[in-house]
């Protein structure tokens, strides 16, 4: 792509989220992601695969019904209440369709079924803007819905916890298991958002930097299923050490950074008087948890085949920048000893 247009392409993603961030009203922040959906469209499609272009066709289908949706919403909130600020919903009917449009937007169960098929047709690049960035807008919007409709917050929330573990146990593909992962993230952050945005916000930073590191390895490595995990032990011996604790700390086990957002949601869910919802969520914790450790073992403890007529990588220097990702993942495995200053910070 030509860097003049990927530049303006790039400047678009930007200038959607900001005004969304800045905006209190409806219309401004409906414009601000329809900017954002416009810009990443052509990135999507850029190579000209008909696998690309088909998820760009689906995602924009569903990001277009979304916006519909939260226009819809926004005009029937001007009707009802005379009011077109953000912080101003006072009518149930268009608060619970606003938050409807935009978990649509976000990809939460069970509006969910266009993310794992979107990210299988992109590249990674592509599919971290994606699983990244593209959530800030609509989060914003969420965080500022208030009073929201409190049973169904909770209800997306421990559907997609569960479907985003459920649905990545089957699968081979790297880019639906991590579109699975960021629906099951995705969750967790709704379930406490209501009680905390604090610490949605700390559980979205967390999952950003994750997120971000693991892209960036499967990029390096040129993965894209299970099979080709079992050769990177020849192309990146310590990535390969690493993309495993990455992985682990994307399930949420201690002592790794992603056990520091998961702990403090379920201690918040608790003082809520919501145990048996803290439960359920723990217990979909462990469906993700196994597809990570399928991951895992598929990377350090399997051999692939040997035969004379399979076509090995061989084995050169990479010419790719390393640095982001050993910030991202070392930020990733080792921030867990910062998790009293970050309750201190995010739980208030």
């Amino acid at each position: 792509m030509n860097p003049y247009i990927l530049a303006t392409l790039l400047f678009g993603l930007g200038l959607g989220t900001t005004i969304t961030f800045a905006s209190s009203h409806w219309l401004f922040a409906w414009m601000g992601l329809e900017i954002n959906t416009l810009a990443i469209v052509p990135l999507m499609a850029q190579s000209h695969h008909p696998r690309a272009v088909e998820a760009t066709t689906k995602y924009f289908l569903a990001q277009a019904t979304a916006a519909a949706m939260l226009l819809f919403a926004s005009i029937s909130n001007a009707w009802l209440s005379g009011q077109w600020d953000i912080h101003q919903m006072s009518h149930p009917l268009p608060t619970t369709l606003i938050i409807l449009a935009l978990a649509l937007k976000i990809g939460l169960a069970p509006l969910h079924t266009w993310m794992p098929e979107v990210l299988q047709g992109l590249d990674l690049t592509t599919g971290l803007i994606l699983s990244t960035w593209q959530k800030l807008a609509p989060f914003c919007l969420l965080l500022q819905v208030q009073p929201a409709n409190a049973t169904l917050l909770l209800v997306l929330g421990i559907t997609s916890t569960l479907v985003g573990g459920w649905g990545g146990l089957n699968q081979t593909q790297l880019r639906k298991i991590l579109a699975y992962s960021s629906i099951a993230h995705l969750g967790w952050m709704i379930l406490v958002l209501q009680f905390s945005p604090s610490l949605t916000f700390l559980t979205l930073l967390v999952y950003f930097i994750m997120t971000f590191s693991l892209f960036i390895s499967f990029k390096i490595s040129n993965a894209t299923n299970i099979n080709t995990l079992a050769t990177s032990w020849a192309k990146a011996p310590a990535l390969t050490s690493i993309i495993p604790l990455i992985l682990l700390s994307l399930g949420g086990l201690p002592p790794l950074t992603g056990f520091l957002p998961k702990w403090l949601i379920l201690q918040e869910l608790t003082k809520q008087d919501l145990a048996p919802l803290a439960t359920v969520a723990a217990l979909s914790a462990l469906l993700s948890l196994f597809f990570y450790l399928r991951l895992s073992y598929a990377m350090t403890l399997t051999m692939t085949p040997n035969n004379l007529t399979a076509t090995l990588p061989w084995r050169l220097p990479s010419l790719q920048t390393t640095l982001p990702l050993a910030i991202a993942s070392s930020t990733t495995i080792c921030l867990l000893p910062l998790a009293p200053a970050a309750a201190a910070l995010f739980t208030w």
